[in-house]
């Protein structure tokens, strides 16, 4: 039977936890749809599941391991009284109010669930490699975020796989800790800005390997180097680094939400307002509408956002 609620959040990482706090602070008896594992990565607790120490989370002088901070917030939430079920948003329907959210576990034609308020929450992955080593090290010198993690890498040799605008800022960024930044390339010339390009060329701490793609991350227990491959001649080589950051892209979660709300070129939530999408009541927080900071503070910050702006338009509402 489709069971009736006030506000649904779809997704259980820093911005649909926090928002599912502030939620179930104001009476609203969230349901929180936190996802399920499965092949491709996903997972309830979204990337921070994957990270071993977080050190820049606020409240944490000495850090804290990704997983031990999503468990923490996932059990404050349900304190308050979030309804979190482990289940994953398979299709939705936003063309009327109360809107219809279909879950993992159903094969009906009748929704789930029907909610006054949705919020989006379902985050980004990062595009890998899929190379042999990759997954095994992921967090053990294998990242995808400089930014998280550069800290831990000082004095070290380092590389960076990637050619956009991403993979540059990620290696600019990662000279201030790393004693050299090596970049590596499958082609033989940038996609980056001309900008960009400019700057990387002229830093003396990064220097580039051309037409090589990553065929291997090797290390037991922590990264101990790449084995990479010739794009053409296929020939291969070792090349000796302590960490390996992927930055070949994000892919948000959106694909179940074509057609329901607005998206941008790249597949991210369109925001206005706050945290409103372009259908009235549902809002959408954290990485699924955020290409530009991807931190989990920020993510925290707009779940919180999206919890506020839900509660307001039902009291606008009556509801």
């Amino acid at each position: 039977m489709t069971q009736h609620v006030k506000v649904l959040i779809a997704g259980s990482g820093p911005a649909g936890l926090t928002a599912a706090v502030y939620a179930a602070r104001a009476q609203l008896r969230p349901v929180v749809v936190e996802g399920e594992p499965s092949s491709t990565g996903d997972q309830p607790g979204g990337q921070l599941m994957l990270t071993t120490d977080v050190e820049n989370y606020p409240g944490f002088p000495d850090g804290i391991l990704g997983p031990e901070l999503m468990t923490a917030m996932r059990s404050q939430a349900a304190r308050f009284g979030a309804d979190i079920v482990t289940r994953k948003v398979t299709k939705v329907r936003f063309d009327s109010s109360p809107f219809g959210v279909w879950t993992s576990d159903a094969a009906t034609r009748e929704p789930d669930y029907e909610a006054e308020v949705v919020i989006i929450a379902t985050g980004a992955r990062a595009l890998m490699l899929g190379v042999p080593g990759e997954d095994r090290l992921l967090g053990y010198g294998v990242s995808t975020c400089a930014t998280c993690d550069g800290f831990f890498f000082r004095g070290q040799h380092i590389a960076v796989v990637g050619g956009g605008d991403s993979a540059l800022e990620e290696a600019l960024f990662l000279t201030r800790f790393a004693s050299k930044v090596t970049v590596v390339h499958r082609r033989d010339r940038l996609r980056a800005s001309r900008i960009m390009q400019e700057r990387a060329f002229s830093h003396p701490g990064v220097e580039f390997l051309w037409t090589q793609q990553v065929a291997e991350v090797l290390g037991n227990g922590k990264v101990t180097g790449v084995r990479l491959r010739h794009s053409t001649t296929g020939e291969e080589r070792e090349l000796p680094v302590t960490g390996l950051f992927v930055a070949i892209g994000h892919r948000p979660n959106t694909a179940v939400f074509h057609g329901q709300v607005e998206l941008d070129q790249q597949g991210y939530i369109v925001t206005r307002e706050g945290t409103a999408t372009s259908v009235n009541g549902v809002f959408a927080c954290g990485d699924v509408q955020d290409e530009i900071y991807r931190q989990a503070v920020t993510a925290a910050g707009s779940g919180c956002m999206a919890a506020i702006d839900a509660e307001r338009w039902l009291e606008a509402r009556g509801s």
